[in-house]
């Protein structure tokens, strides 16, 4: 994958973060770039956001091999990563829809 679409990630996933902490104080995800499947032959680069309040986990998926997809998948943070991604044009995806997924998914009150 190139940088520059794990460089546009990371920057989509920063903005929605902040808006999502100025938005909602208690809920402070833990956004993690791992280089774990690339190292280890897969062709992949991973990005997690975590909620540590309640365990849960967006797991981002940029695989060389489907290029310009996102593969997403919402776990538990104790869950391994499964099969069943959901997948999306990269660039369909935007700061706004981040934020809503993680508003939704770690519980926004």
């Amino acid at each position: 994958m190139s940088e520059h679409a794990l460089k546009a990630l990371a920057d989509m996933v920063n903005d929605a973060h902040a808006r999502l902490q100025a938005t909602h104080q208690r809920i402070n995800p833990v956004v993690e770039v791992r280089r774990g499947m690339r190292d280890s032959g897969i062709p992949a680069d991973v990005m997690t956001i975590d909620c540590l309040r309640t365990r849960r986990r967006i797991t981002l998926i940029l695989h060389d091999q489907q290029p310009g997809v996102l593969l997403y998948q919402f776990i538990t943070i104790e869950q391994e990563v499964g099969d069943d991604f959901q997948s999306m044009p990269l660039s369909d995806l935007d700061t706004q829809a981040l934020f809503q997924w993680m508003e939704a998914y770690f519980g926004a009150e």
